[in-house]
């Protein structure tokens, strides 16, 4: 009698035990992202985003930290990676529950549009505030006119939200604004939908858009961030919500975080500190001076063939040292000994330069590795 157990394939079990691991999948799922973003006419998203005009505003950022978002603005290092299976989660409940709901709902009344463009300028007693971003869904009638934009949002859970988060009303108000200057017409009720993550079930709240939100919401908050940015000041490290600091992608920058710095400017990796490769690539595309420091030379050594390394530099005397010259383990806690200084018998480490030395810095400046 025939044997039906299965024929044994040696070879592709060792092959797939190699390869099915995290380095692997990641580099699978950051080619795959490149392509799709080719793929649906969004190529820029490959590539870091430009530093945009100081009185320029994403809704999305409105209402938050303005150390953070500042930040963010001017490309400084991300110290940890994106949450990227919350935005794939967001964008599969918005695309695939959000918007047929929708549409099941306005039925053969009206439409539903996934996103509708807003750009727009106020003037305000401290100059101009631009305003540009995407909607999320918008009801439309048969001329495409809008009628109720939505702001989805998805949470690990909704149970305990009884109100809508105010910089998710901001985002919603300049939607609102921009969508009714835009089409000339009166948009001023929207809904800010958030959806539960484990359940998929979903709280609604009706936002009417209101003069004093929109002032203080939006307005306010834009005017003095453009004077931030126009002044080339780093704002105060005062989050306008409890949570900012926890999903902070700079809390050590900042000085939230037990690392040793203390309100940091935006340019320059700190020393010591590693970063998601993803980051550190992205930071020396968007920064013409941009090096990699010894640390990060040592966490990424496919990207120290890539890039320029800054030298080691001796803490006591002017000595330099290439990365590749000092056999060091990458141990943080422990920097390497300067060797000049060890042969006359005097202990001294070797440090990485500061971020507002870094800056200054080009490639045939003392102690960066000019290849």
């Amino acid at each position: 009698m025939p044997s039906t157990a299965p024929p044994e394939h040696p070879t592709l079990i060792q092959t797939l035990l190699e390869t099915i691991d995290p380095s692997g999948f990641d580099a699978w799922y950051e080619e795959r992202q490149f392509a799709e973003n080719i793929k649906s006419g969004k190529p820029y998203l490959n590539t870091p985003p430009p530093v945009k005009p100081a009185n320029q505003h994403s809704p999305s950022q409105l209402n938050q930290c303005h150390r953070k978002i500042f930040y963010r603005q001017l490309n400084a290092p991300e110290e940890v990676d994106d949450p990227d299976g919350i935005f794939w989660t967001g964008t599969r409940f918005e695309e695939e529950i959000l918007m047929p709901y929708l549409s099941s709902v306005v039925g053969d009344k009206a439409y539903v549009r996934n996103s509708m463009w807003v750009d727009y300028t106020v003037e305000t007693n401290g100059g101009d505030i631009r305003i540009r971003g995407s909607t999320d869904p918008v009801v439309v009638d048969a001329q495409s006119t809008p009628i109720l934009p939505t702001e989805v949002k998805t949470k690990d859970s909704i149970a305990n939200t009884t109100a809508p988060n105010p910089h998710h009303v901001a985002q919603l108000l300049a939607y609102m604004e921009g969508l009714s200057r835009e089409w000339e017409t009166e948009v001023r009720t929207g809904l800010i939908i958030y959806g539960d993550r484990t359940t998929l079930s979903i709280k609604a709240f009706e936002v009417r858009f209101d003069r004093k939100q929109w002032s203080e919401l939006v307005l306010e908050w834009a005017t003095t961030h453009t004077e931030f940015r126009l002044d080339e000041q780093l704002p105060p490290a005062e989050p306008v919500f409890d949570w900012e600091c926890n999903f902070c992608s700079f809390r050590k920058r900042c000085g939230q975080a037990e690392a040793g710095f203390q309100d940091e400017g935006a340019n320059g990796f700190l020393p010591g500190v590693t970063y998601p490769r993803k980051k550190v690539e992205t930071y020396v595309q968007s920064h013409s001076n941009a090096r990699l420091t010894p640390t990060l030379a040592i966490q990424h050594p496919d990207l120290a063939n890539q890039y320029c390394v800054y030298d080691w530099c001796c803490e006591v005397e002017s000595h330099r040292f290439d990365v590749a010259a000092v056999d060091w383990d990458g141990d943080t806690n422990a920097y390497p000994v300067c060797p000049m200084c060890a042969s006359e018998g005097t202990l001294s480490e070797l440090v990485e330069p500061h971020p507002e030395r870094q800056h200054q810095l080009t490639p045939d400046s003392p102690g960066v590795d000019p290849t």
